[in-house]
């Protein structure tokens, strides 16, 4: 007797990072999360790190040809709804990627992660100019308080900064910003991460968590953000949803390892935010 197949369809998104050997953090957390929102996910490894919840300690980055072999393996086959963009440690790398996009049509969700949680610098300084051209690509960038700063020249404390740095990544042609409030005000009892766009302005705003476990928090929020937008989400809606998931994941982490921990990337989001559906 055999069993006829009952495929199912998910739509796909791709994650363009570098790999954590730790699986709290890039690579691995962004394929956890898209999994989890129902996405199938496919990845391009910028370059493997030696990491763990303490830190990291080495990086690899893999030669220009070998991304681009990857990239184009898997556009060449798949249908691609969504891609997130993440650590690309080099300024080699951004400018790979950033040719590779050159025909890419979809949403595209810029992470430009520059330091680890654990404070371990994971971006040359060389590809911090290069993130400029890489910008013109992005339906979404998601820098926290101190890469916003590092590319601006703007800490995004207020409205007033906010607005200022936002017209910095417009001028060079994101189409908006997420600014992440986690870094911001840490004595708060709120934090408030704002979405702004060239006609809008949104605030989403959640009650603090104490806790340090929060490795792979950027990554797991920008993957999410790009899962719903792969589900054909609205910008504003998959933004909501994305920090909801994240807020739940930091709110229940993981423990494991001898570090602070990290996010828990398959927590059942539905349970702490009903909203997230």
């Amino acid at each position: 007797m055999t069993v006829p197949e009952q495929a199912t369809t998910r739509p796909y998104a791709l994650t363009v990072a570098s790999s954590d050997s730790g699986g709290g953090a890039g690579i691995q957390a962004d394929l956890k999360t898209m999994t989890r929102l129902g996405v199938y996910g496919g990845s391009v490894v910028v370059a493997a790190t030696a990491q763990h919840t303490r830190g990291v300690d080495s990086t690899h980055v893999l030669p220009d040809e070998e991304i681009r072999a990857q990239f184009e393996a898997v556009t060449g086959d798949f249908d691609v709804a969504a891609v997130k963009l993440g650590m690309l440690a080099a300024a080699s790398a951004v400018e790979t990627i950033d040719d590779c996009l050159r025909d890419s049509d979809g949403p595209v969700v810029l992470d430009p992660v520059m330091v680890a949680t654990s404070g371990d610098r994971l971006l040359d300084d060389d590809a911090v100019d290069a993130y400029v051209d890489l910008f013109a690509r992005a339906t979404l960038l998601t820098p926290n308080a101190d890469e916003t700063e590092a590319l601006t020249g703007v800490y995004p404390s207020d409205e007033r900064s906010r607005g200022e740095a936002a017209t910095a990544f417009f001028d060079w042609g994101a189409d908006a910003v997420l600014f992440k409030g986690g870094h911001v005000d840490t004595d708060a009892d709120t934090v408030r991460d704002t979405l702004v766009t060239p006609d809008r302005s949104v605030t989403f705003s959640n009650p603090r968590v104490r806790t340090d476990r929060t490795h792979g928090s950027g990554c797991t929020l920008s993957s999410a953000i790009a899962s719903r937008l792969a589900h054909g989400d609205e910008l504003v809606e998959a933004v909501e949803r994305g920090i909801e998931f994240t807020h739940a994941a930091i709110a229940r982490p993981a423990d494991v390892g001898r570090g602070p921990g990290s996010v828990d990337h398959l927590v059942d989001a539905e349970r702490w935010h009903p909203s997230s559906r």
